[in-house]
């Protein structure tokens, strides 16, 4: 009896109580008993709207929980603040105290978002400045030894709670859009909390907007036999790309290349990092798979998070492609109040002067802030010179700011801002390239092709080696597409025109993501050293002479790994309409046939899961 009473009792603290090293999960069976037994629970409910949110509020803060841990007071904190400021606002009809109670509820979410995600950057930034040797400390886990005991929490270090960017970001946009009156408050602070809370994309996205998201609050119930059978494809779907196509090429190619790029040849850093954009986004939109399936099971949907980005044109058109609900935040409540596309704004100014402190304080390099602030100046003295084209000017500089900080929202160190400034650079020469005459492209592009070889032969960088190639690659497919446009091409080969667009993109994208993976799953008190040495790295191998000899060998040695990437990229490139054929295919089958189809393919998955699950890459945002 001693011995069953046991068990029950490790089995109940298994089930309740925290661990680090087993949190909540997709890709764990544990989570899908979680769910079962939740569903099972929301079935009866699940057509008493008031009811069944609040079961599902308390459901996502025990997920949060078993994810987070202790931080779930932080995310109970923002939810009781923001609820109480957003009826504050509502209830005033002064200007004044309206725009104050939206200040108040911005600063107090940034305050914490920037407390555990920038403690590391703001603690350098006074270091460098006043030469002072401050060490990082956690308040709140001193708060908390108070109540639990010396020694529970540690306060030298400051961990980041699983998904406060995105869970941020969310209540930020309720309390916006309560504030220019498009929607109203939420009495229920209940009903708030499942909106903040609601467990299937709380830690990883999308974020959901306040206006899309709150009146499906009071909608009844409702899933159709087809819902179902959809619901249960996206689950599927996002399981496969996290475990067989993300997970395995992670663990078994890519890992080992970045983690010591100078143990590999050029040829396997430039796979690694192929590699790497198909893992990061089948890692990505398969948790957003899974969560837009389970929520579907419960009667509400969540935004597309991605539209096959790899198979965008141009930078631009590759952020209306991925991370759709980020982008579509920062454009709403960053690129807009900045000035968009009208004018510049204060805090169009304001930026540009953090930004080039906060390049000045990540490199400790005076000319590295200078020069950011230079060509900032630049761009302002020539929109003021040319009106005619200030407006373009004006929008690609708001937009370049917009993609910055994008970058600063994924980690505050160095790596994030040149991916961010990269994407915006990206976009801003997209920008102008289209508005060029045929003549001059071709003029511009030789022009840089003259310089590069220069810079090859005299300084011997890698980097420039690199940058040579790919400007081949571009020069090559503009002198066919200048060819085939002056001998009046035809419209039914246009398709290789975008071949070529949709292949340029991609490579452009795959380099800058080289600084966004060396950064990632870091210590923030060494990420900006240890990733910008592994960018350096892989860009010396890359762009150093390769042995053609070995690369047989490397194929045959790595084959699964490559032939995975080539599927997944070949699945990924597949037009729109097949994909949505062989998805309402799936949903209109028998039950019994999709049934047997999940054990099938669960089996199929269990035959890629790695001894270690690995965690999704954007739970650390």
């Amino acid at each position: 009896m001693s011995e069953l009473l046991s068990a029950i009792g490790t089995f109940l603290r298994h089930t309740f109580e925290f661990s680090e090293s087993s949190p909540l999960l997709f890709t764990q069976f544990y989570f899908w008993a979680f769910f079962a037994i939740v569903y099972a629970l929301f079935a009866p409910i699940a057509k008493r709207p008031h009811m069944r949110n609040a079961f599902l509020f308390f459901v996502s803060l025990f997920f949060y929980y078993k994810t987070s841990g202790i931080f779930v007071l932080i995310l109970m904190f923002v939810t009781c603040s923001d609820f109480l400021i957003a009826q504050r606002i509502a209830a005033n009809t002064d200007a004044f105290r309206r725009k104050a109670w939206l200040v108040t509820s911005i600063t107090i979410d940034l305050f914490l978002l920037c407390y555990f995600k920038y403690a590391y950057f703001f603690t350098d930034m006074v270091n460098n400045i006043f030469g002072t040797s401050l060490a990082v400390h956690d308040y709140f886990a001193e708060v908390g030894n108070l109540f639990a005991g010396d020694g529970k929490f540690l306060v030298d270090k400051i961990v980041l709670p699983v998904g406060i960017s995105f869970f941020t970001f969310q209540i930020i946009s309720y309390t916006v859009d309560v504030y220019k009156e498009k929607i109203k408050p939420v009495t229920n602070i209940l009903d708030f909390g499942f909106y903040v809370s609601f467990f299937p994309q709380l830690v990883a996205g999308p974020i959901v907007r306040a206006s899309e998201f709150i009146p499906q609050l009071y909608k009844p119930f409702h899933l159709s036999r087809m819902q179902f059978g959809i619901a249960v494809f996206w689950i599927l779907n996002g399981l496969i790309k996290k475990i067989v196509l993300s997970d395995y090429i992670a663990v078994n190619f890519i890992d080992r290349v970045f983690d010591n790029p100078l143990l590999f040849t050029g040829f396997e850093n430039f796979m690694a990092l192929i590699g790497y954009s198909l893992q990061v986004y089948a890692d990505f939109s398969g948790y957003t798979d899974i969560a837009i399936g389970i929520a579907m099971l419960m009667g509400f949907y969540l935004p597309k998070n991605f539209n096959s980005p790899y198979k965008a044109h141009n930078a631009s058109n590759f952020w209306k492609r991925w991370h759709i609900s980020l982008s579509t935040w920062l454009q709403t409540y960053l690129y807009i109040p900045l000035g968009g596309n009208r004018n510049a704004s204060f805090g169009t100014y304001f930026w540009i002067a953090l930004i080039s402190l906060i390049a000045l304080i990540l490199t400790s390099s005076v000319w590295a802030s200078c020069a950011i602030l230079g060509v900032a100046v630049a761009v302002i003295v020539t929109a003021r010179l040319y009106p005619e084209k200030r407006k373009k000017i004006i929008a690609n500089l708001n937009r370049f700011i917009t993609m910055l900080l994008g970058g600063l929202w994924h980690g505050a160190s160095w790596n994030f801002m040149i991916w961010g400034g990269l994407n915006g650079v990206g976009m801003i020469v997209y920008m102008f390239w289209r508005d060029m005459q045929w003549t001059t492209r071709m003029i511009a592009l030789l022009a840089m092709g003259v310089l590069l070889a220069v810079l090859c032969l005299t300084t011997h960088l890698a980097v420039f080696n690199m940058l040579f190639v790919w400007l081949l690659f571009i020069i090559v497919g503009s002198t066919v597409r200048f060819v085939y446009h002056i001998m009046g091409g035809k419209k039914e080969y246009a398709w290789i025109a975008n071949a070529w667009a949709v292949a340029q993109t991609f490579i452009f994208i795959t380099f800058t993501r080289l600084f966004f993976r060396s950064g990632s799953n870091l210590d923030p008190a060494t990420a900006n050293e240890v990733a910008w040495n592994t960018a350096k790295n892989m860009v010396e191998r890359i762009g150093s002479a390769w042995d053609l000899s070995v690369i047989p060998g490397i194929i045959a040695a790595y084959s699964n790994v490559f032939l995975l990437i080539l599927a997944g990229m070949i699945i990924h490139w597949l037009p729109d309409n097949w994909k949505r054929r062989y998805r309402i295919t799936f949903a209109k089958l028998p039950l019994p046939a999709i049934v047997a189809l999940c054990v099938a393919t669960v089996f199929f998955v269990y035959q890629f899961i790695t001894a270690d699950l690995q965690a999704f890459i954007y739970f650390q945002f």
